[in-house]
């Protein structure tokens, strides 16, 4: 039962291209641009995202997020992204596969945020159909999971226009914003056809 055994030698990509997008894992050179974009988007995102610590923008943190990135990859757990223009030079945001379970799920979640400025212009669309290959065909997963508040219809249309699949309620799901929130769930097979 090979495909059932765990994958302990990804290569993460060096980046990865999309319709007008360019994704690849965080640096610490991208610090001031990622501080930035946050501190300018803290309004925007609040809603949608864990509280954020009173030292969530600090260097520090970012340093220790990304020897947490590293060591999330290596041990095949989350491979995060930033996502940029096509220039590789603008962050516009990020994504993350997360919890990457293997045995007999062969699944990870999906979450993804953009700059508050950088929303409604495709570019969330491009960087998740330029991930898709890589969950499916590197990775070699079998199912891409991603959830998202009720309320929040722009996510909604993202996952539905990526070939997702509404599945079902999960109550009380995730801690946003300090409360616990009821999720609609979403998810995408391999060998799903695009919508």
């Amino acid at each position: 039962m090979a495909f059932l055994r765990s994958i302990t030698s990804i290569d993460p990509p060096a980046g990865l291209h999309g319709k007008g997008v360019y994704l690849r894992a965080p640096q610490m050179s991208d610090f001031a641009q990622w501080e930035q974009l946050r501190r300018e988007s803290q309004a925007f995102l609040t809603p949608w995202e864990p509280t954020w610590s009173p030292e969530d923008l600090t260097r520090h943190a970012f340093r220790r997020r990304i020897r947490n990135y590293t060591r999330d990859i290596r041990q095949d757990e989350s491979y995060p992204f930033f996502v940029f223009d096509s220039s590789g030079e603008h962050l516009l945001g990020g994504l993350t596969l997360a919890n990457v379970r293997r045995g007999v799920t062969q699944s990870c979640s999906l979450g993804y945020w953009l700059g508050v400025d950088k929303t409604g212009k495709g570019h969330m669309t491009a960087a998740i159909n330029a991930i898709i290959p890589f969950v499916f065909r590197s990775l070699r997963l079998h199912r891409l999971e991603a959830a998202c508040l009720p309320v929040n219809r722009r996510s909604i249309r993202l996952l539905e226009r990526t070939g997702f699949y509404h599945e079902g309620l999960a109550r009380r799901y995730l801690c946003i914003n300090g409360v616990w929130q009821d999720h609609l769930l979403f998810a995408r097979l391999e060998g799903d056809p695009d919508k």
